[in-house]
């Protein structure tokens, strides 16, 4: 492989003096530099072409022997970036390996310079290792047939995985995704798992209890289960990312949103789920997050070896920024806390999620279209009533799920209650805490004139039966996009590990064009096809009243009528047995 080409200065003269067939040897002086942290080319930290670098000699297949070879350097060359990454011992894959993580730490190894800087992007374009392309996002929207729900499509990244697979994650019970961590183990490939249910599955006393519990499974697969001390609220999963290996950033392979990895996440819920490639930024921040929480995490404790913290410990400084992308982490309110730095505080003054989505609707010009299961945070409820009443014009939509509904006599008693502790309280922590509290604010937005509809399905909302409206994401003005795992609630800012992506720009119209359509079609569930009339009339009319029902689009005034209806008609729907059991009583009599 020729490498005159790449040659600069001195270099270039002293190839005119060797016969035209052969290549100089690259070499640059024992101290050279990348002039103001540049190599020659204007080559930036982060970028592609620095992470197809750092890809290449971090490459543990690599010898000296072939990089001399293959990129035209000098033996010494090869020889000192190679020994720097084998560690003392000389060996691939031990405990005293050292990657590079950055171009500074090339640059400091004697005779790199901006030539060998050069003969080693040359040959890491002629592999492939540069990128370049714009990340990729792709949205899976649930409900889905199986066969193409957002598991399926999980289990089959993970099938792929070749070096790592970290996973944090609330709730999981999907079988193809067991399926896959297990193929993946099998394969050689390090899997974690930060596992909210690990914490209650911990608690189980017998040993064959715990062993057949989610966590004890998964352990017995070879997957190394911890969890958190606070609430792990997370769905995400990072794929041969930056884990222990930083240039591996621009090549992970992401997935976060709204869904559990559940069959009712994939098949009857109303969910989002986004697949992300190619963003250095988003993979390091994920990364970054994952490994804090790793640290500050407790052991399962099962059969399956324990997983070390990552090695690269890379950071979103590390990479380059990527205009309109930005993750939005609660972990930012909390800091880990005790002597083995496992108990994580929080700071009830920081909102640094809520504060976000609180400017988003204070900036908005045209519209903003929430889809949320929770309206349980006031700084953003507020904000969208003051939106409201300062344009009266714009176009605000919100759907919720049904368990947002509250009655015009649990809203003025919710109200009298934060008055009631308002009026008691006597310092600003103790205000603060009254304002913070599980308030339902549906009614609050619909009586400033905001658009609310409800994703309606039962008399009496249960966990048994409810096909929840779960997503949890607003567009703003078409766009602008708020997604992921974020409740609307101060629970999830200051109690709950969350994250949610902040997207924003042009670049991403095509995205946000299907979230538009995605909410329109949730907006007008059940109404084309009349369902609310064809209830009532059965409602009205049949022997047997259904208590559950197909899901359908309600405003405040149509749910409210609909109950009232219902209560007219069945005797016992607020009965105590009915109150009590209400997966029982899915039906009434007349």
């Amino acid at each position: 492989m020729r490498r005159c080409s790449v040659l600069t200065g001195i270099l270039s003269i002293l190839a005119l003096t060797l016969p035209a067939c052969v290549d100089p040897e690259v070499e640059d002086g024992e101290t050279d530099g990348f002039a103001s942290g540049k190599a020659d080319g204007g080559i930036d930290e982060g970028s592609p072409e620095a992470l197809g670098v750092l890809a290449l000699v971090n490459d543990s297949g690599l010898t000296a022997a072939k990089l001399k070879a293959d990129a035209g350097v000098t033996a010494r060359v090869a020889g000192n970036i190679v020994k720097h990454r084998l560690g003392a011992d000389g060996t691939a894959g031990t405990a005293d390996d050292d990657p590079y993580d950055t171009l500074h730490e090339l640059d400091a190894i004697p005779y790199v310079g901006p030539a060998t800087l050069n003969a080693l992007l040359e040959l890491a374009r002629d592999r492939g290792l540069v990128g370049g392309g714009a990340a990729t996002f792709e949205v899976v929207f649930s409900p889905q047939p199986a066969a193409s729900a957002h598991t399926a499509k999980i289990a089959k990244l993970i099938r792929e995985a070749q070096t790592s697979v970290d996973i944090a994650m609330y709730s999981y019970s999907d079988a193809g995704v067991a399926a896959a961590l297990a193929d993946a183990v099998t394969r050689g490939v390090k899997v974690r798992f930060l596992f909210e249910t690990a914490s209650e599955d911990k608690k189980l006393i017998d040993a064959a209890a715990r062993a057949a519990s989610k966590s004890g499974r998964l352990e017995a697969a070879g997957i190394d289960v911890r969890y958190v001390n606070k609430i792990l609220h997370h769905k995400f999963l990072i794929v041969d990312g930056p884990r222990d290996d930083a240039s591996r950033a621009a090549t992970a392979k992401l997935v976060t949103g709204s869904a559990n990895w559940s069959s009712t996440g994939g098949t009857v819920y109303d969910e989002n789920t986004l697949f992300v490639q190619g963003s250095a930024e988003l993979s390091a921040a994920f990364q970054h997050e994952f490994d804090i929480l790793w640290t500050g995490s407790r052991d399962f404790v099962g059969p399956a070896p324990a997983q070390p913290r990552s090695t690269a410990n890379i950071s979103v400084a590390q990479v380059a920024d990527e205009p309109g992308v930005n993750l939005l982490l609660t972990s930012l309110n909390f800091r880990p806390t005790g002597a083995d730095g496992t108990t994580w505080s929080v700071n009830k003054d920081s909102t640094v999620v809520s504060d976000v989505w609180v400017d988003s609707i204070r900036n908005a010009q045209t519209s903003i279209h929430i889809a949320s299961g929770h309206m349980r945070l006031r700084p953003v409820a507020e904000a969208l009533i003051a939106r409201k009443q300062a344009s009266p014009n714009l176009d605000i939509k919100i759907y919720l799920d049904q368990q947002e509904f509250i009655s015009a006599s649990g809203h003025t008693a919710q109200v009298a209650e934060v008055a009631a502790c308002l009026s008691a309280a006597t310092t600003p922590a103790q205000t603060r805490d009254c304002k913070a509290n599980n308030f339902l604010f549906s009614r609050a937005l619909v009586d400033a004139g905001i658009d609310v509809r409800f994703k309606s399905f039962a008399y009496r909302w249960d966990a048994s039966y409810a096909a929840q409206m779960h997503s949890k994401y607003m567009v703003v003005d078409g766009k602008e996009l708020i997604s992921g795992s974020y409740n609307l609630s101060m629970n999830a800012e200051q109690a709950t590990f969350e994250n949610a992506l902040h997207l924003e720009g042009s670049q991403h119209a095509a995205l946000l064009g299907q979230y538009e359509q995605n909410f329109g079609t949730m907006w007008n569930t059940g109404r084309a096809d009349n369902l609310l009339a064809s209830l009532r009339s059965t409602v009205s009319t049949a022997a047997t009243i259904p208590l559950v029902f197909p899901s359908m689009a309600l405003s405040y005034s149509e749910l409210e009528g609909l109950r009232a209806l219902i209560r007219s008609n069945c005797a016992l729907a607020d009965s105590p047995e009915y109150r009590s059991n209400a997966t029982a009583h899915r039906v009434c009599p007349r």
